[in-house]
């Protein structure tokens, strides 16, 4: 019965002995719907010698970290994650139970919603608390065309993945750890995969594009590969990262680890210039955070000069050349001052 479901959980990914940004992120989240619905917050950290988390995690909002820390759980499996977490769901009944849409949680999050019989929303952009106390998930539907809510009225726990990015970091204030030891007996009964080997890739560019407080985007109005270098040079004079929209990505000018939006990534710089991009609600998604936002477009019925707080009606090729030339110039001049 949903009655004896209590208490707000939140996935504290760790990779490598490493928290994972989002885990602290959704520990925000999780702490404003804790308050609205008068109750704990409990962070899921799951791996081997990582007990040294729970005091970092008490320190971003949680309320008592649960802790399965075992051998067989050092590196993420499905199997072994699913069964553990599955039965501390059972024992402990949390109502709400948020995942980072990370390679770990869209592969751990719908195995262990099926397991347990209940919905799984994903990538939700927004999260809130009814007046009946439900889980209000907040996705974008129909293309990204519009926004749906979407609620799991009779089944527990109501689950959902959030994206990197799309929630702040909330501050980091010192707190008392409380840790509650997990039951990891289950965590190898049966387990078909064992792992051999791990290779460590290079860091993908979206993953700076993430931190970046500086973005350049490009969208389908830029045109072609030789005018996308006057984005790539914008960027670079002004120490920031390229980001592109999926029409861009797709026309091969940026890659699709550059993409920003509803398919691609969520991000939250200080400033965000967008050259050639109309402003569809598929890539405004993926801005909405920024802190400033600045609009090159010679459309001036465009839908981004709507979302905006800087809009230039003029064509960029005109703007962005006399710009990159007059950042240089003062950086220049700062460095000859320096």
């Amino acid at each position: 019965m949903a009655k004896d479901y209590r208490g707000v959980w939140v996935f504290a990914e760790q990779r490598k002995r490493r928290l994972q940004d989002v885990g602290l992120e959704l520990l925000g989240e999780g702490r404003k719907l804790a308050h609205k619905m008068d109750t704990e917050l409990g962070a899921i950290l799951i791996g081997y010698q990582v007990g040294a988390f729970a005091e970092e995690l008490t320190a971003y909002g949680a309320d008592k970290v649960y802790l399965a820390d075992s051998p067989a759980l050092e590196v993420y499996r499905n199997e072994p994650y699913t069964r553990v977490l599955e039965r501390a769901v059972m024992e402990h009944k949390p109502e709400i139970l948020l995942f980072g849409a990370t390679a770990t949680g869209t592969d751990l999050a719908p195995r262990l919603a099926a397991r347990l019989g209940t919905g799984l929303t994903a990538d939700c952009i927004q999260l809130d608390i009814d007046e009946q106390g439900r889980l209000l998930q907040t996705v974008p539907a129909f293309g990204g065309n519009l926004m749906a809510q979407v609620i799991c009225p009779k089944h527990r726990p109501q689950m959902a993945t959030v994206r990197p990015g799309v929630m702040g970091k909330p501050e980091r204030k010192a707190r008392r750890a409380v840790v509650q030891a997990l039951d990891t007996s289950v965590a190898e009964q049966g387990a078909a995969v064992r792992v051999l080997e791990t290779v460590v890739m290079p860091e993908e560019r979206g993953a700076a594009l993430e931190r970046a407080d500086v973005v350049v985007g490009g969208g389908w109005g830029v045109g072609g590969h030789q005018e996308w270098g006057l984005v790539v040079r914008l960027a670079n004079a002004l120490g920031g990262e390229v980001g592109a929209t999926r029409p861009a990505a797709d026309e091969g000018w940026a890659s699709e680890e550059q993409m920003i939006g509803q398919s691609g990534k969520v991000i939250r710089p200080q400033l965000y210039i967008a050259i050639g991009i109309s402003g569809a609600i598929q890539h405004m998604v993926g801005v909405q955070e920024a802190k400033i936002i600045v609009a090159i477009n010679n459309n001036p019925a465009a839908p981004i000069f709507k979302e905006i707080d800087i809009g230039l009606v003029a064509d960029f090729k005109d703007i962005v050349p006399r710009l990159i030339e007059e950042v240089e110039r003062r950086r220049a001049g700062e460095e000859a001052a320096g």
